[in-house]
């Protein structure tokens, strides 16, 4: 039976607008972004279906075009429509950080980390600049591949945070396996560039390990 057709406190759209969307399962949220259904398939259907093809939201969201497609309902146009939705979450996340001190709001900063690395299936080392006051001067992805000592440069690392002024840096980079966990490289890394920056009076206030929905902070685990 077609949404349109459900008693009226069932559909979606009319329970968000009663109670929020906070109220509604993943699946209810993806049929709002669907809008119909296909023949015999409710949007609630797709919605359930395309979860549980890409095992929850986090692998929806870093499906590609090809692989959404896959999935009646979810064409070139949804994807792109898709692409839009967390382009805009990205970027409220960072004017977010942007407006606070970095260290008065570390969740946002997760949150914004995990929109921008935890889809990439590809290693990439990632640079937050703060000022003085702990406060977002800019963002930049510094190297991207297998994170080892001879791929992350300390000297351009250090380059790069003088050219932003910066009193201080956060680190993050992913891991596609989708554990958390810092390896012993990861660890002997970031002694390097923390070591590094202190020759230029720079400060290393963390490094994260973001992997799907979860992150390691090091600074909360006492390895910097």
């Amino acid at each position: 039976m077609a949404i349109k057709h459900w008693p009226e406190g069932e559909r979606p759209r009319e329970r968000l607008l009663a109670h929020g969307a906070a109220a509604l399962t993943d699946a209810e949220l993806l049929a709002i972004f669907l809008r119909t259904g296909t023949p015999g398939r409710s949007a609630i259907d797709l919605g359930r279906e395309a979860l549980a093809r890409f095992n929850g939201l986090n692998g929806l969201f870093a499906a590609d075009a090809a692989s959404l497609s896959e999935i009646s309902g979810f064409g070139p146009a949804k994807y792109t429509q898709l692409q839009a939705v967390l382009e805009l979450a990205r970027r409220a996340l960072r004017e977010d950080v942007q407006r606070d001190t970095v260290l008065s709001s570390p969740g946002k900063v997760r949150d914004y980390l995990r929109l921008t690395l935890a889809k990439l299936e590809h290693e990439v080392f990632f640079a937050l600049y703060l000022d003085a006051q702990n406060k977002l001067i800019s963002t930049e992805e510094l190297f991207r591949g297998t994170l080892t000592q001879t791929s992350v440069y300390p000297r351009e690392v250090v380059k790069r945070a003088l050219k932003y002024n910066a009193a201080a840096v956060i680190f993050a980079h992913n891991h596609p396996s989708g554990i958390a966990e810092p390896s012993r490289a990861d660890e002997m890394l970031t002694s390097t560039l923390k070591q590094a920056l202190l020759l230029v009076d720079v400060k290393l206030l963390d490094h994260l390990i973001v992997a799907g929905s979860g992150t390691v902070s090091f600074a909360e685990r006492g390895l910097l």
